[in-house]
């Protein structure tokens, strides 16, 4: 029925439930930085060595722009589905087959423009499960419990990093091979989350015929969505160039291998930060001052890398970055639920937040080049990173409706 599918839920979520939605996060991350963290990178560098930071930029440019505009619409017309199978699993499972398409794809791209094909069709496989898991939190989860499942599904996305890491770096060996295996993963999560747990059926589609959401009438979801945007942008700056930083800069003898240690430590911290500060929030039902303690824990971090770009430095930096951001998705999962303006539009303006995460991807390698050739190289780089973070805290002090 429509009540039921649009009520606000009052009954926590079981163990199974909260362990299926884990797992097909944990595809969809692995999915997404395993590529993004080493495997776009080395085959830019074998397209175009010359020139790697460019291509680099440019594949994961398109591929922001094409998750700029599907997670939102996915999550729109995942609001009105009215098949029989629910409303969400359906594009969960499409999402899935899609992104693993785009992984096949780039596993045996013999061009840039090949390359970026593939990445695009990954972000918008990925994007659609993303829209559609996303849109679970608020579905199932009562208010109470939300910030324990954003620490699980923070703790997916740390895990998804690292275990990206694992699996083509050390358990398969080559691109194509790297590329499958994330391809394989991410459909045998979405898979099992779409047969293990429900999802309520819409009867009647509810109308609404603009994705505009009125900052004027809903402050409180425009506020949250810039600090979530500077968030994100922040955790790009200091993120995505990582392995190009720890060979041409920290001059590590071996990139990958220092980029695993380095995911590693990040993971351990971000699931003790999540778990931890998550559970706690719940308790006292108090949002922000998490996001302030994560907030200023990961500009600590840029800006250690800034004063002592060393090896040294970054493995102090990068347990700080995991717990600060460990304990800022646990939060922000329930902090940006509770800024929703309609329950029939869950899943399209979770979409429109989620806009926060993609546009990053978007701009971040652009502001990137010009950062490191006008700003002092990665210090500067490293500096810009910080001061995103801070303005993040900043904007999330204005939601007024959220303590």
């Amino acid at each position: 029925m429509v009540s039921e599918a649009l009520a606000e839920p009052v009954v926590r979520v079981r163990r199974g439930w909260m362990a299926w939605l884990f797992f097909a996060n944990l595809g969809l991350w692995l999915a997404v930085y395993a590529p993004i963290q080493v495997l776009l990178p080395q085959q830019a560098e074998l397209l175009n060595k010359a020139n790697k930071e460019l291509v680099f930029g440019i594949v994961t440019g398109f591929g922001g722009l094409v998750s700029l505009v599907v997670v939102p619409l996915i999550g729109f017309l995942s609001d009105r589905t009215t098949s029989r199978f629910g409303r969400r699993h359906p594009w969960t499972l499409v999402g899935a087959i899609i992104g693993a398409v785009g992984l096949a794809v780039l596993a045996n791209a013999p061009s840039v423009v090949v390359m970026t094909i593939g990445w695009c069709l990954v972000q918008a496989g990925i994007g659609g499960m993303l829209a559609a898991l996303t849109s679970a939190v608020p579905d199932r989860v009562p208010v109470e419990q939300r910030a324990q499942v954003g620490g699980l599904i923070g703790i997916s996305q740390m895990l998804g990093t690292v275990l990206g890491a694992v699996v083509v770096t050390l358990l398969v060996s080559g691109l194509q091979a790297g590329y499958l295996a994330c391809a394989a993963i991410v459909l045998t999560g979405a898979i099992f989350f779409v047969l293990r747990t429900p999802d309520t059926q819409l009867i009647v589609k509810p109308v609404r015929p603009t994705f505009w959401i009125s900052p004027r009438e809903h402050p409180d979801f425009a506020w949250a969505w810039g600090g979530h945007l500077m968030i994100n942008l922040g955790n790009a700056f200091g993120t995505l160039y990582l392995l190009y930083f720890l060979g041409d800069v920290v001059h590590h003898p071996s990139p990958e291998d220092g980029l695993l240690v380095l995911m590693a430590l990040y993971g351990v911290a971000l699931a003790a930060g999540a778990v931890l500060f998550g559970a706690r929030s719940d308790r006292s039902g108090r949002r922000k001052p998490y996001v302030y303690g994560a907030a200023a824990v990961m500009a600590l971090a840029a800006a250690l890398l800034v004063i002592w770009p060393t090896w040294t430095a970054v493995l102090i930096a990068a347990p700080l970055l995991g717990v600060g951001f460990g304990i800022y998705w646990a939060v922000a999962i329930a902090l940006l639920t509770q800024v929703l303006p309609a329950a029939s539009d869950r899943a399209k303006d979770l979409g429109v937040l989620n806009v926060a995460n993609a546009l990053p991807q978007v701009i971040a390698p652009l502001l990137t080049a010009l950062i490191l050739a006008n700003l002092g190289g990665y210090r500067g780089l490293f500096a810009v990173s910080a001061l995103a973070t801070t303005l993040a805290a900043v904007l999330m002090s204005r939601v007024r409706s959220v303590v």
